[in-house]
C-alpha cells in the first residue's frame, strides 16, 4: 500500500495494543504535531486507525499565585505574624500584626477575609488572636500551591476551586487525541506500507516543466470538518439600530445628534418634570463630578421653564409650587432619556427654528441607576422620535407605531394607559414575547403637553415617542434575557449563531 510519507510514517510509529497521543507519535516520527494531526485523521477515514478523543485539563499558576507560592498566603503570613506579637496568649492590637507580617494593602484584605474563615484565629474591633492549635502545614490550599510548583497533581478539587475563585490559578481544557490500529490498519502494515512522496500544491514551475506529470498528488478529504474561525461582524443590536435608522429615515424623519452627558434643564426641567421629582435624585440618574454644570443655557427660554414650573400654562395651568433652582437646572448628568436630544431640536437651539411639519428621530444610548434584570440595563439604547404637524391624534401616533413595528414582523401591539409629567394623553406599547408569549413593555409614548411646548415656542402639535432597541430584539429574536445580547453576561456563541432577520 503507497500512503503520503506522513501518514505512512504515523502508521508505523501506532500500535495495535497500546493507545498513543499525537504528542507520542509526534515524538517518535520527528514531525510537527499539527502534521500528525491531518496524517491521523486521513488514515481514520480509510479505517486503518481509531482515534479516541478526550478532554484534558490542566492547571497553572497567575502571577500572584506564583508570588504566594514562593512568599506564602497572606492568611499564613499573618497567622505567623500574630503568633509572634502573643495572639495567642490575648488578643493584639491588630495594626501592630498587620505590622509585623509585611503584608501590602490589598495582602492585607485578602488575608483578614481568610483568617478567620480558616479557623486561624478571629478578629474582633481592631484586636486579633490566633489559634495555638492552627496548622499552617495542613492550608489546603498552600498545600495545592507547593504541588502545582513542584509539578505534581493535585487531587484537592475543592482547594483548586478556592483558588481559581481567589485568582491564583487558571484552568484550561485541551483536546487529547489517542490514536490505535484498527485490523485493517494490522493487515496494511503486515502486507507493507510504502512511502510515496506526494506534491500538495501545484505551481507554475510544475506546469511550464512538465514535472506534474511524473508527481503524485496528495489526496484532499473534502468531507473532514475544518478549523472553525470566527471573525469580527457587526454586533446583532448594532446591526438592528441601523435597521431601524434606515425604516425611519425611509417613513421621512432626520435623525438628531446631541450630547450624552447634558444639563438637567434639557434632560428634565424642559419636560416640565418639576425637580423635586424621584427620578431626579441620586437614586435614579448618574451625575457628574467633573465638571458639574454648565454656563450657557439660553436665559429667555430658562426663564419661559422656570415661569411654567412655578404657574403653569394657560388659563387653568398652576405649575407645582414647588421648588424651582437654576443651579439644579444646570447641574450635569448622564441622560435618562434621549428626549433631552428633542428639546433641543424643538426648542430651536440645536439647529434654529423649525416649521411644521417635522419628523426627527435619534437611536442612541441612555443611561439609569436601574436594578439590573432580563428586561433592564444601567445603559441601554432608546429609540426617540417626535412628529410636530397641525391637528395630530392619538390615532396618528398609534398609526405610526403599526407601519414601523410592521417593518419589523411585529403586528400584534397593545396599548396601556399611563401618567407622564411631559405627555397627555399617554399610554405605554407592549408587544407579545415569541417565545414565552408573555407581554413585553416596548416603549413609551404620548402627546407633548403646553407646559412643555409653549415654553420652547412651539404652537403646534408635537407627538412623541421612546422605545427600547433591546426589548425590540426580544420580540425579533426571543431573547428571553438581554444581558444575553451585550453586557459583562453576554452570550458570545449566541451572538455568533444567531441568524441576523431583514
Amino acid at each position: 500500500m503507497k500512503l503520503p510519507e506522513s501518514q505512512a510514517a504515523v502508521l508505523e510509529a501506532a500500535s495495535a495494543t497500546e493507545k498513543r497521543t499525537v504528542d507520542q507519535l509526534a515524538e517518535a516520527t520527528g514531525l510537527q504535531p499539527e502534521t500528525v494531526t491531518g496524517a491521523v485523521f486521513e488514515l481514520e477515514s480509510d479505517g486503518l486507525v481509531d482515534v479516541d478523543e478526550r478532554t484534558e485539563t490542566s492547571v497553572s499558576l497567575t502571577d500572584e499565585g506564583e508570588e504566594y507560592a514562593e512568599d506564602g498566603l497572606p492568611e499564613v503570613r499573618l497567622y505567623g505574624a500574630a503568633l509572634d506579637a502573643g495572639a495567642d496568649d490575648s488578643s493584639v492590637s491588630m495594626g501592630k500584626v498587620i505590622g509585623r507580617s509585611d503584608l501590602d494593602g490589598p495582602q492585607v484584605d485578602i488575608a483578614l477575609s481568610n483568617y478567620a474563615r480558616k479557623g486561624y484565629g478571629s478578629i474582633e474591633s481592631g484586636e486579633i488572636t490566633a489559634d495555638a492549635d492552627a496548622d499552617p502545614k495542613a492550608d489546603a490550599e498552600a498545600n495545592a500551591l507547593a504541588a502545582l510548583v513542584a509539578g505534581e497533581s493535585v487531587e484537592d478539587e475543592d482547594a483548586l476551586d478556592g483558588l481559581e475563585r481567589r485568582g491564583l490559578v487558571e484552568r484550561s481544557e485541551s483536546a487529547v487525541r489517542s490514536v490505535t490500529l484498527t485490523d485493517e490498519g494490522i493487515t496494511a502494515m503486515m502486507e507493507g506500507v510504502e512511502a510515496a512522496e506526494t506534491v500538495g500544491q501545484l505551481t507554475p514551475e510544475m506546469l511550464t516543466s512538465g514535472e506534474w506529470r511524473d508527481v503524485e498528488f496528495a489526496e484532499y478529504n473534502v468531507e473532514a470538518d475544518a478549523e472553525r474561525v470566527d471573525g469580527g461582524k457587526v454586533h446583532i443590536l448594532r446591526q438592528t439600530a441601523n435597521r431601524v435608522k434606515d425604516v425611519l429615515v425611509g417613513m421621512g424623519f432626520r435623525e438628531m445628534e446631541g450630547p450624552h452627558a447634558d444639563a438637567d434643564f434639557w434632560i428634565n426641567d424642559c419636560l416640565f418634570m418639576p425637580q423635586d421629582h424621584p427620578a431626579r435624585t441620586h437614586w435614579d440618574r448618574f451625575a457628574l463630578s467633573n465638571p458639574t454644570d454648565i454656563d450657557d443655557l439660553p436665559d429667555d427660554l430658562v426663564e419661559r421653564v422656570e415661569r411654567a414650573h412655578r404657574e403653569g400654562v394657560g388659563e387653568d395651568g398652576e405649575g407645582y409650587h414647588s421648588p424651582w433652582s437654576e443651579e439644579f437646572a444646570e447641574a450635569i448628568a448622564l441622560r435618562g432619556h434621549t428626549t433631552s436630544l428633542s428639546m433641543r431640536y424643538l426648542s430651536g437651539y440645536a439647529q434654529g427654528d423649525l416649521e411644521p411639519p417635522q419628523r426627527f428621530f435619534s437611536v442612541e444610548k441612555v443611561y439609569r441607576n436601574d436594578t439590573l434584570d432580563p428586561t433592564h440595563l444601567l445603559e441601554f439604547f432608546q429609540i426617540e422620535g417626535w412628529v410636530m404637524a397641525e391637528d395630530l391624534s392619538v390615532r396618528d401616533l398609534m398609526g405610526t407605531f403599526e407601519e414601523f413595528y410592521e417593518q419589523f414582523g411585529i403586528t400584534d401591539l397593545q396599548y396601556k394607559p399611563h401618567y407622564n409629567p411631559y405627555t397627555e394623553p399617554s399610554f405605554e406599547l407592549f408587544g407579545t414575547h415569541p417565545e414565552t408569549g408573555e407581554l413585553i413593555e416596548v416603549g413609551n409614548s404620548g402627546m407633548f403637553r403646553p407646559e412643555v411646548l409653549e415654553p420652547l415656542g412651539v404652537d403646534c402639535d408635537v407627538m412623541a415617542w421612546g422605545l427600547s432597541l433591546e426589548r425590540l430584539l426580544m420580540l425579533m429574536y426571543g431573547f428571553e434575557d438581554i444581558r444575553d445580547v451585550h453586557g459583562t453576561l453576554c452570550d458570545l456563541e449566541l451572538l455568533r449563531d444567531t441568524e441576523v432577520l431583514h
